[in-house]
C-alpha cells in the first residue's frame, strides 16, 4: 500500500526573515496573516503559522478588553461613590 504523500517544500531562513520583517510593519502585517491563513496558494507550514498568529491577536484583543473594562469600571464607580 503507498500513500499519496505530498511533500511541502520547506521554507529557507531568507523566507523567514523577510516574514518576520513583514510581520513587523504595522496594518500590512495583519492583512498579509489572512492572506497567508486563508489562501490556497501559500505554503501550509506559513498558513499554519499565520492561523496561529492570528489566533494569539485575537486572544490578546479579548484579554485587552476585558482588563479596559474593569479598569474603566473600577475607575468609574471608584469616581461615582468617592464623593
Amino acid at each position: 500500500m503507498e500513500q499519496d504523500i505530498q511533500k511541502t517544500p520547506v521554507i529557507s531562513i531568507g523566507d523567514w526573515m523577510i516574514t518576520i520583517f513583514i510581520l513587523m510593519i504595522p496594518l500590512i502585517n495583519i492583512i498579509l496573516l489572512f492572506i497567508w491563513a486563508f489562501s490556497n496558494s501559500t505554503n501550509p507550514n506559513k498558513s499554519t503559522f499565520a492561523k496561529a498568529y492570528l489566533i494569539w491577536i485575537a486572544i490578546i484583543i479579548a484579554i485587552t478588553i476585558i482588563i479596559s473594562v474593569l479598569l474603566i469600571s473600577a475607575g468609574v464607580f471608584g469616581f461615582l461613590y468617592d464623593f
